[in-house]
Order: C-alpha cells, then sequence, then structure tokens
C-alpha cells in the first residue's frame, strides 16, 4: 500500500445524505467526527441477528421442527436460523427510520469475517432500497475513512460463508456434545470446538504436574577475585561462577532427573554424572574457599539479534500479559479502545506486514529520536507466519502517516490504553532499526582440591557493543522472573592459564520443578503454534473456560478444576477426535479454504455432521467418516459416569482406589465405590492433593459425626462434621425434626482436631440477641456471615473487626457503631470495604471489594464490577480487580454509557 496525499478539509460525499453503519458507538462517534454534517453515523451495537439462544427465540412456525433446537435445518443445506434477539430490536427499529432519511448506505464494519458477516446480516435486515456500499478501512484516521469512502466494494461473500460455516460447525458441536456432558458429569457444561481443544493442553499440563516427583541436589557458587597485578582499570575485580565437574564428573542439575521418579535419568546414572547431596556440596564449598584456580578455556563468540516483527492479535495479546500482566481480554478491550478512537491500526490481524507509509513514519522517527545511525539502509519487511487465518493486510502499529509519540497521549486515553498504546509504537518502532549485536564469553576456571579432585566451574557473560534496536524496545519472556536478554553480565578480561583466587565459596540447595502450568500467553502461543483457533478469538476462549469453572486463575497461572479433568476424560474416552488437536487445526485449516473460494461450506458441514460412508476410518479422522451425529448418538447412554468423573491417586494398604470424584455439588475424594467420601474445596489445585493429602482427609471425614458433648440447654448431642466447605459444628442428628438442625463453621483460627465442647457452644450461640435497640425498640443481634461478623438491629447493620469483636460486643458497643453517620453504615456494602486493594494506577483512587446487595464486586468509585460466582472475594488481588474493571468500562463504552454512568453491579 502507498502513502496517498494527505487531506485536510472535510471528506466529499456524494450528493444527497448518507447513512454508515459501524459496530459500536464508540467508533460511530469518532467517524462522524471525520464526515460532513451529510453523512448520519450509527452503530449497530455488534451483530443485530444470530442463531436462536434459547427456546423462547425460535419462531413458532419451525418450534415444532427437529432441528430447531440446533438451530440449523441438516436436512437442508445446513440452512441457519437467523433471529433478532429481542435486546436487538430497538437498535433495528432505529436503524431502520434513519435509513428512510438516506440516499444510500455505507455498511462500515470491520474488515475480518466477523466484521463481514454483521455487514451481510444488516443488509439482509435492514433490506436498503437505496445504494449499497461496503467500505472498509484498518485504521480509523481521516485519511483512511475518506479513501475508504472514495473506493467502497462489494460484501466478499466467500468470508460471510466462511463466517456462517464456523458459527454453524461450533453450534452443531456445542449443541450435541454438551448435553452428553450434563448427563454424564454436571449439568449446565459446555464443550466446544476450540475451547475444549484449550481445555485438554490445559488439563494435560496439570497431568504431568501430577505425576512429577521432586527431586534434590545441590550445586556450589563460587566468587573468584582477580590477582591485583593482572586487574585492568575500569573492568570487574571478580567472576561469579559454578561447579559444574568434580574429579571429571560433571555435576548434576535439574535436567538430569526423571520427572517420574525423581531418580536420575537411565542414562545418567554412569559415572559420567555425580549427584551431590547436602554434606558433600559443604564440604566442597569448604574446601574451595580460599584456594587457587586457573583459567582453563576462554571461548568468545559474536551474536547478532534481529528485532521482533510488529504486533499481530496473538503476539500483542502475549506481550500484554508478559509486559503489562493484563489478561488476553483486558489487552484486545484497550486495543479496540484505542481503535475505535483513531489511534492504532484494526487490532485483529495476522499479518505482520507494514504498508509504505508504516515504514516511512517508523524510520523517520527512528531518525529523528536515535539518529541516523540507527535507521537501516533499506525498510524491515517481514512475512506473515498464518496463512488465511485473517483478513486485514497490516500489522498492529501507531495509526497514520507519522506516528503519535506516546506522550501526546498521556491524558487523553486511560492508563491501560495509554500503556498498551506505548507497547505498539515501541515495537513497531523497534521492527525498524538495526540488530543489536555484542559478544557472549565462556570461560572455564579449575581448582585442586584435596580429597576430592579437580572441581571445574564455569562463568559466562554478554557484552552489548552496539544495541540496534533494545535502545527502543526488548521483548517479554514468558517466565516473569527470567532475566532479561538486554542485561549485560560483564566479565574481567582473562586469558588462559590466569590465575584467580576464590574468594568465597556457597552451597546452594534446589530442587526440581514441574513444568510449568500455562498462562494466557504461553497459552495463546501454543494454540497458535498449533493452528487451533484464530488469534481473534482467543480472548473470549480463554475468558469463557474461566466463566465455565473449567479453569481458575492462580497468579497468571492457569489452574484446571477437578470438572475439567471430567470432562477430558469422557471426552478423551468416547469422542476422541472431537478434542484431537491435529484435527482441530485441520478444520481451521478447512475454514480458511472456505474464505478463500477453495472449499464449499455446504458438503464439508455434512462431512462432518452426517459422514463420509466412503472416507476411510482411522483415529484421527473418524468424525469425517462417522459423522458427529452418529457418534453422538452411538451409545452414549453406556458410558459409566462414575468412571469418567474418578481422578485416580493410587491405591491404600487395604487395596482400595484412591479417587477424588466430580459430583454435582463439587469434588470429594473417595476410597472404593462404598466406602465414605470427603469433600474437597472446588478450586483445589490438581497437583496439590495426593495420595497422602486424600487419605488425611478420608481419616478427618470419618471423624465427622464426631459428637463433641451434649449441650447442657437442649439435651442435644453437639456434632463435629466436615462438609464441602470444610469443617463445622451441628446441633442434633440430621433427622432430629423437620426444621435444620442449626449450623455453624469453624472460625479461621479454629482447628478441628482440637475443638471442645465449649468452642461449639460457642459458636452456636450466634447469631445471640444483645438486647433492645433504646430508640427503635428492635432487637440488636450480633451474628456470622459469608463475608464476616456484623451487627444488626432491624434492617441497619455494620461490620465487626473480627470473630474476637464478635464473640465481646455489647449491647453499648453495637448501638454506637449503629449510630455512626449514615455513610459509615446502613446496608453491608457501606459499613466499610470487605478489602483495601492499593490506589488504581491511572487515578489514585483507592480499590476495594465490597459487598452489595446482589453479590460482592470491587470498585474504584467509579465503576463497579461484580466478582464472578465461585470467586472468593477475600483472595481477589490488585491486578485482578484491574482487569474487572477494565472489562465493565468496555462493556458500558460498548452500550454507549461512559463509566461514570456505573451502578451497583447486577448478579
Amino acid at each position: 500500500m502507498t502513502s496517498q496525499p494527505r487531506r485536510t478539509s472535510r471528506t466529499r460525499a456524494p450528493a444527497g445524505r448518507h447513512l454508515v453503519i459501524v459496530e459500536s458507538p464508540a467508533k460511530a462517534r469518532t467517524i462522524a467526527g471525520f464526515l460532513g454534517a451529510e453523512y448520519m453515523v450509527e452503530s449497530s451495537i455488534g451483530h443485530v441477528r444470530d442463531l436462536p439462544s434459547k427456546a423462547a427465540e425460535i419462531p413458532k412456525d419451525v418450534k415444532r421442527e427437529p432441528w430447531a433446537r440446533l438451530g440449523v435445518d441438516v436436512d437442508h443445506g445446513f440452512a441457519p436460523l437467523y433471529v433478532v434477539p429481542a435486546t436487538k430490536q430497538p437498535q433495528v427499529t432505529k436503524l431502520r427510520a434513519l435509513l428512510k432519511d438516506a440516499d444510500s448506505v455505507y455498511l462500515a464494519t470491520d474488515e475480518d469475517r466477523e466484521g463481514e458477516a454483521i455487514a451481510w446480516h444488516l443488509k439482509e435486515v435492514l433490506r436498503p432500497r437505496v445504494p449499497m456500499h461496503r467500505m472498509v478501512f484498518h485504521e480509523i484516521t481521516r485519511q483512511a475513512i475518506a479513501d475508504a469512502i472514495d473506493r467502497p466494494r462489494a460484501i466478499d461473500e466467500h468470508l460471510v460463508q466462511a463466517q456462517e460455516a464456523r458459527r454453524i460447525l461450533d453450534r452443531l458441536y456445542g449443541y450435541e456434545v454438551s448435553p452428553v456432558l450434563w448427563r454424564k458429569v454436571r449439568p449446565r457444561l459446555s464443550a466446544g470446538r476450540v475451547q475444549s481443544a484449550a481445555i485438554r493442553m490445559i488439563v494435560a499440563r496439570e497431568r504431568l504436574r501430577m505425576r512429577f516427583v521432586t527431586a534434590r541436589y545441590w550445586d556450589v557458587d563460587a566468587t573468584l577475585a582477580v590477582r591485583e597485578a593482572d586487574a585492568t582499570a575500569g573492568a570487574p575485580a571478580s567472576v561469579a561462577a559454578r561447579l559444574v565437574e568434580l574429579a571429571g564428573q560433571r555435576v548434576a542439575s535439574g535436567r538430569d532427573f526423571d520427572a517420574a521418579t525423581g531418580e536420575l535419568a537411565a542414562g545418567e546414572r554412569d559415572a559420567r554424572v555425580v549427584l551431590l547431596d547436602e554434606a558433600r556440596a559443604r564440604a566442597v564449598a569448604t574446601a574451595l574457599a580460599g584456594a587457587a584456580a586457573n583459567v582453563i578455556e576462554v571461548n568468545e563468540r559474536p551474536f547478532t539479534q534481529r528485532p521482533a516483527p510488529p504486533f499481530i492479535t496473538s503476539t500483542l495479546q502475549q506481550e500484554g500479559g508478559r509486559k503489562l500482566r493484563y489478561t488476553a481480554q483486558r489487552t484486545m478491550s484497550a486495543a479496540q479502545s484505542l481503535y475505535e478512537n483513531g489511534f492504532i491500526t484494526y487490532m485483529r490481524t495476522d499479518s505482520t506486514n507494514l504498508s509504505d507509509e508504516a515504514l516511512n513514519a517508523a524510520r523517520t522517527q527512528v531518525r529523528e529520536l536515535y539518529g541516523a545511525e540507527y535507521v537501516p539502509a533499506q525498510p524491515r519487511r517481514y512475512t506473515g507466519r498464518v496463512r488465511g487465518a485473517q483478513e486485514a493486510h497490516e500489522a498492529i502499529r501507531p495509526a497514520g502517516d507519522a506516528f503519535q509519540h506516546p506522550e501526546q497521549l498521556r491524558g487523553r486515553v486511560d492508563g491501560d490504553a495509554y500503556r498498551l498504546y506505548e507497547l505498539i509504537w515501541m515495537r513497531t518502532i523497534a521492527s525498524q532499526m538495526p540488530d543489536a549485536s555484542g559478544l557472549r564469553t565462556a570461560m572455564r576456571l579449575a581448582a585442586e582440591l584435596p580429597g576430592e579432585g579437580t572441581a571445574v566451574l564455569a562463568a559466562s557473560g554478554r557484552v552489548i557493543t552496539f544495541p540496534g534496536f533494545l535502545r527502543a524496545y526488548v521483548e517479554g519472556s514468558d517466565d516473569p522472573d527470567a532475566e532479561l536478554e538486554e542485561q549485560e553480565r560483564v566479565l574481567p578480561p582473562l586469558r588462559q592459564g590466569q590465575p584467580l583466587d576464590v574468594q568465597a565459596a556457597v552451597p546452594r540447595g534446589h530442587e526440581t520443578q514441574p513444568p510449568a502450568r500455562y498462562t494466557e500467553a504461553s497459552l495463546i502461543r501454543e494454540l497458535e503454534e498449533r493452528g487451533i483457533g484464530r488469534p481473534s478469538t482467543y480472548a473470549s476462549i480463554i475468558g469463557t473456560i474461566q466463566e465455565r469453572g473449567y479453569v481458575r486463575k492462580r497468579g497468571s497461572a492457569l489452574v484446571p478444576m477437578f470438572v475439567a479433568f471430567a470432562v477430558m476424560n469422557l471426552l478423551e474416552q468416547h469422542f476422541p477426535e472431537l478434542v484431537d488437536l491435529d484435527f482441530t487445526a485441520r478444520m481451521e485449516n478447512d475454514l480458511d479454504r472456505v474464505a478463500e473460494g477453495a472449499l464449499e461450506a455446504t458438503p464439508w458441514l455434512h462431512r462432518f455432521y452426517f459422514g463420509d460412508p466412503d472416507a476411510p476410518k482411522h483415529p484421527e479422522d473418524g468424525v469425517a467418516s462417522d459423522g458427529l451425529k452418529a457418534r453422538i448418538g452411538a451409545g452414549w447412554e453406556a458410558i459409566d459416569a462414575r468412571e469418567v468423573s474418578s481422578i485416580s491417586l493410587g491405591t491404600d494398604a487395604h487395596g482400595r482406589v484412591v479417587a477424588v470424584r466430580v459430583g454435582r455439588y463439587g469434588p470429594y475424594v473417595q476410597a472404593g465405590d462404598d466406602e465414605p467420601r470427603a469433600s474437597l474445596p472446588e478450586d483445589t489445585p490438581p497437583d496439590e492433593i495426593d495420595l497422602a493429602g486424600a487419605l488425611a482427609l478420608l481419616e478427618q471425614a470419618e471423624r465427622s459425626d464426631q459428637v463433641l458433648g451434649t449441650d447442657l440447654d437442649s439435651g442435644l448431642p453437639v456434632y463435629l462434621k466436615v462438609g464441602r466447605y470444610g469443617p463445622y459444628v451441628q446441633l442434633g442428628p440430621d433427622d432430629a425434626n423437620e426444621d435444620k438442625p442449626r449450623r455453624a463453621s469453624l472460625w479461621p483460627d479454629m482447628d478441628a482436631a482440637a475443638l471442645t465442647i465449649a468452642d461449639a457452644q460457642l459458636l452456636l450461640s450466634f447469631p445471640r440477641t444483645l438486647g433492645l435497640h433504646p430508640q427503635s425498640g428492635e432487637p440488636v443481634t450480633v451474628q456470622d456471615g459469608p463475608l464476616g461478623p456484623y451487627v444488626k438491629a432491624g434492617k441497619e447493620t455494620h461490620s465487626l473487626r473480627d470473630h474476637e469483636h464478635l464473640r465481646t460486643v455489647d449491647l453499648a458497643a453495637a448501638v454506637a457503631l449503629l449510630a455512626q453517620p449514615r455513610q459509615q453504615r446502613g446496608r453491608r456494602a457501606a459499613a466499610g470495604p470487605l478489602a483495601e486493594l492499593g490506589e488504581h494506577p491511572d487515578t489514585g483512587k483507592p480499590v476495594t471489594v465490597r459487598s452489595g446487595r446482589f453479590g460482592p464486586y470491587v470498585t474504584d468509585g467509579t465503576v463497579n464490577a461484580t466478582i464472578p460466582a465461585g470467586r472468593d472475594p477475600l483472595q481477589i488481588d490488585l491486578d485482578e480487580a484491574l482487569d474487572l474493571l477494565a472489562l465493565r468500562a468496555a462493556r458500558l463504552r460498548e452500550q454507549g454509557r461512559e463509566p461514570a454512568q456505573a451502578r451497583a453491579p447486577r448478579r
């Protein structure tokens, strides 16, 4: 693409009034600013119609059709049933009214499959009688909008067919497979073509962690001093090195151990490897301290490091996670805001190409900021790695023919958008800068140790001689603790045979580490490398598997829940092709061929759903020969629900299989088939429960229904029990009367094993009435709730500090708390924050966790964001709260509301 002369006046319009339809209100406002009064710019607010999502949306004339539940007429060319949801009817009515006053209509939706499909649906729903044009652009600048109006095109039917085929495929997959999960695992679960493949990858990694056996090993770190006679002015006077050989044997490191046994790998058990234990490591360190060493080898070699290409959707999500600690959804929300406000090009793309306009802008800015020596003789051009995945033809870069410096956006966009723009700007600039170059040095030093023989130590260094693109940008790492490559490790100039003195030697113990869990960044990278899904969908996929309870985040790690194990057991054992990663990737390739016009969508869908009797049946393409319908219908009733929902941990001393099982009300452990069980917290990481831990839980459960004593007032026994959420006490047996027996959870500082009858009676004494309120005459009570202890009189409540406050507070103190000013009391939400997380990095306002009428939420005083069900509000940290707030603000903007209009969140 060549650069065009810049226009400074408003866009010239053909005669008459023109309706421009985009997807979002924010995008509409930005584009309206570039167009004259003869243009009406309105948003569709996303898709205006879709397959029915619930039975109430199915039209009466087709409700009795056998395919109505699917929303796809599988017997007649896989014709989709499209409906306009009730929530979109007002916007469709508004668009029709505007169309009546228009002489032409421009469909200006995004330049990808989804955007093309939205444009096609708008055409089908509105059925304009005036000329209709498809208007496309990859950045929202005055020049780009003017060019788009000047050069409209027709709707690309191939892109529409590809999107429709993908939508139908996902509907068939989800609506046929999900009911099996409901019946055999748990209600309200879901399966998805890409989501299930992603869950399989996360579960497979957790299985490796569960099988992992930790091994311990030791090594020795040493500091060696350069002798004064050999010292060089300005150079380091010492060298940090590590013991790598002892008496001709290589010292074992973490890579030498078998992950499944914790033993040295079979090939390493011979005389070539020595495993140091603590005693020997300390002895070697003692012998090394004060010893003389000699340099026995010095290797120097130059290196060159090339800049990374400009961002595409997937690499932006990965780097947003690594450098900014943003979730994929938070990254895409900020990118959407930047695009809609005209600051970056379109953010859903797989192309690393930069236009001539962008190349000139980047090179000009590099010259201005860093000097001519940082501008290569020729522009760098990058070729894409992913074929046909997205249709936008440029990488993600700053918009326009002259890039705005990040400082020019400060104060004009929110903090998330500012930091992401800075990242995009740096990556784009760096991509047009020269390679970094330097020198890597590796050296080996030897010392003779009495009783141990020759000890060999290794040291390495790295010196950058020309920083090149590193002046602007350094790519992040999946390991947040890893040393960034730009950091220099400078060694003193040493020569072979040069003597040094060991100043200090320190023995260090290590444990081998299990395979790291996926983070959002590493999962996105793996999905892209395998060709599963498309980058534009990764953020929503990762969000979906968390919302459905398959995965939870611990820090940045994606931790699968036991229900994900049960679902994978069922799919892998009974429908392996549906979660086969290669098969899923081949489906993506087929959809790409549909987008290119090289494959007809309907015959392909027919083969997927009904099968191809002439095709050879192989495990990797079983759906192609049998068809999804036949595979799901072939004896799913015979699937053993107990078997697929069991995750074996081993065998106990009685020969019973001890397993975690996934029930309708959560996971539990059980030994054998009919033995007692012990509940597990829903969010227990699978790799943290092993055979020993399960047996301990079962032993604790066997003490359930333990009688602690007799309640003096009622004469009923008091039991210690263990439930789904931990131990609790109960007054009387379960069937003592028709009412539920009184129960109370243990306080955080109580130990179930040491609990006494007095402790239990204290717990059961709440709610406790302290007396009558002196003004209202209402009972004043103190009680314990899910979010902590509090005092109550009528509808008024106030939090108590802790459980000790609950135990000791009297009527006068309770009345004083309730008498505090209105803003400090009232509903539980007004009683004060449940947690104070810190200041918002952009506004400086405090971010807190609060409890409202509809549940716990996080707030910065402007935006309120509900904490998802199942998440402990007291375990939310600042980063998680910022993610929730950013997503809530993005949803408000999509609805055309400013964040300041936010109200208390509803569930």
